[in-house]
């Protein structure tokens, strides 16, 4: 749990090393199936028997859980797909990269890394779409952290609808249990940028955190689990919000909590009637609840790699989709923009080769891309130019993967199909 959904890995050595090293963590790049469960039939659950139950620290159960496991070992809810989904046409299109001295497809970069899925689209028609390690398309998929943009998309929507007043507004504004709180006194728009200024650490807290919230503790896991409870209670301060750059998991939890308190139902209900059945997703998703029904949506989203390619569409389309405007433009405008209230988390100020806006992750200057970001190698990354989509579920983060899946998605951008 240390590690878990750490900072983007920058990669490191060259582009040549990369593509000699054909390292991750330690095993060969042809590493066999079985690594990863294979052997064993994919399982899923908390892990083997007469071990502490952990729901990611066994990689044998990785493949099962982030596939349709968890929904067996935690509350969730549904968010019910619409009778028609929205066209996703097959056309293949070939996409070549270069990695040090060398070409490079789609195969050769499957073949490096543990990757369940990869999925390349452009407006409408996947030009790739590959599954590994027994997955396949009929599958939900999990986001970790993707689910902090997917938390956006509903601020940006209850934003619209005037639900939300405005980013200066504070969560004790909509929620009466936050009333004097910590959290409940910090701007709405620190809270999307991770730079509400209170006492946490990610890689210190998730016992603070994810086993109160969402765990449980290894006796009894997920009873008692209790996500505003959490939020309501947390105490401590490093300095005034929108001073720096924080990652941690309480400032989606809080924005979870003021969302329900403005929709009048559940984080899934609002997604539901609002974004997933809008958008036309072919297939229901699923969210991970507290005990009390409660979504951890900081992560625990899950959907197919088609309907995560779908999300990815709506953002490179500015929020449209079937000529209907689902999200403002105006909201995704200002997840790809910085102003005077959000220079901490600029391209170059919150990391040298990253930049941050409403829990969308900016992996090049000024907006060009923006990416949905999870831990062990979940992403969806977004053209907005060429409204070129990339989705990559996967089972771990270690070695200098990234810096070949963004020269791969490079290609896809540059690439006519």
């Amino acid at each position: 749990m240390l590690h878990k959904r750490q900072l983007l890995i920058a990669g490191f050595g060259s582009a040549l090393l990369g593509a000699t090293a054909g390292l991750w963590s330690g095993r060969t790049a042809a590493q066999p199936a079985g690594d990863w469960g294979g052997a064993q039939g994919y399982p899923s659950g908390w892990g083997p028997a007469g071990q502490v139950p952990r729901w990611e620290a066994y990689p044998a159960y990785r493949a099962g859980n982030y596939s349709g496991g968890f929904e067996a070992m935690f509350r969730h809810h549904l968010i019910a797909a619409p009778a028609q989904p929205s066209p996703l046409q097959a056309t293949p299109v070939a996409v070549n990269y270069r990695w040090g001295f060398v070409r490079r497809g789609v195969q050769d970069y499957l073949d490096q890394w543990p990757v369940t899925g990869l999925l390349i689209a452009r407006q409408g028609r996947v030009w790739s779409e590959h599954y590994r390690f027994g997955r396949d398309a009929s599958m939900r998929l999990t986001s970790w952290s993707m689910a902090k943009s997917v938390t956006s998309l509903l601020v940006g929507i209850a934003l619209d609808q005037g639900l939300l007043r405005s980013l200066d507004d504070l969560p004790q504004d909509y929620v009466p249990e936050l009333q004097g709180t910590l959290h409940g006194q910090i701007p709405l728009r620190h809270l999307l940028n991770m730079s509400s200024g209170a006492d946490v650490v990610h890689e210190r807290d998730p016992v603070r955190i994810d086993v109160p919230a969402l765990l449980g503790w290894p006796q009894a896991r997920t009873a008692g689990t209790d996500v505003n409870r959490v939020v309501r209670e947390w105490r401590g301060t490093l300095e005034a919000p929108g001073v720096r750059y924080n990652y941690n998991e309480l400032c989606p939890l809080t924005l979870g909590m003021v969302l329900r308190a403005v929709s009048g139902g559940s984080l899934a209900q609002f997604a539901q009637t609002q974004l997933w059945q809008p958008m036309g997703a072919e297939a229901d998703a699923s969210w991970l609840t507290d005990a009390l029904g409660r979504e951890y949506n900081c992560v625990g989203f899950a959907a197919r790699l088609r309907d995560w390619a779908r999300l990815g569409q709506l953002v490179a389309q500015q929020g449209e989709m079937q000529g209907r405007q689902i999200v403002s433009e105006a909201w995704l405008a200002d997840c790809a923009s910085h102003g005077q209230q959000d220079a901490q988390v600029r391209y170059g100020t919150m990391r040298a080769d990253m930049g941050y806006k409403n829990f969308f992750w900016h992996p090049r200057p000024g907006g060009a891309w923006l990416m949905m970001n999870g831990h062990h190698g979940q992403r969806v990354l977004i053209d907005r130019a060429s409204q070129t989509v990339l989705v990559q579920t996967a089972l771990s983060h270690e070695g200098p993967w990234q810096r070949e899946l963004f020269a791969l998605f490079e290609a896809a951008i540059a690439t006519n199909g």
